[in-house]
């Protein structure tokens, strides 16, 4: 199901530093990149989608979604991605994957909004066989300056910011591959 009030952010704006400083997002899994795979599941959720990318911008231009950098320097991590993405969006709600999660719920836009409604929460993450997954987030746009002055001050850890507003916790125990991630170069060897 398809929610025109929700802008989707790929997360891609990372430094890659355990797949030895390559741009993740663009590494191969089953011949395409890593990103094309995100999209493919996510934008069909998603009234609009996003590319949060701080390096390969004409890489990731050429997938046929806006591009947009971090505005928070010096890599400040998926916090600063999402900041980005809430810059950007012009709906209500915004959620976040991270572009080495290929096999994402086709249904996370829809339960984690469900969720949010469900305990009167602005933000929601996913939460499979008890871990939390919080890089996959829903948040409302409204948040955006209290995550500015967060990240400006110094603030970095996504569980801290996300517990200091209230979020919203929902289960994906019936699909608990969904959000393996590809972290190494000998993870998609494998």
């Amino acid at each position: 199901m398809t929610h025109p009030d929700i802008t989707g952010v790929i997360l891609a704006g990372g430094l890659g530093r355990r797949m030895g400083g390559v741009d993740k997002g663009l590494q191969l899994l089953a011949g395409k990149p890593l990103i094309r795979h995100v999209v493919e599941r996510l934008a069909p959720q998603v009234g609009t989608l996003l590319i949060n990318a701080n390096r390969s911008l004409p890489d990731y231009a050429a997938l046929g979604y806006p591009v947009v950098a971090d505005t928070i320097p010096d890599f400040a991590g998926p916090l600063a991605g999402l900041h980005a993405g809430l810059a950007a969006a012009d709906t209500p709600w915004v959620l976040t994957a991270p572009c080495d999660s290929p096999h994402l719920p086709l249904d996370l836009a829809e339960r984690l909004l469900a969720g949010a409604m469900a305990q009167g929460s602005e933000l929601a993450i996913a939460r499979s066989e008890g871990r939390l997954h919080p890089v996959f987030c829903l948040c409302r746009s409204g948040l955006r300056g209290g995550l500015e002055a967060f990240l400006h001050g110094g603030g970095r850890r996504v569980m801290q910011w996300c517990e200091e507003n209230g979020v919203a916790i929902v289960d994906f125990d019936d699909q608990p591959t969904a959000f393996r991630n590809f972290n190494t170069l000998e993870d998609l060897q494998a």
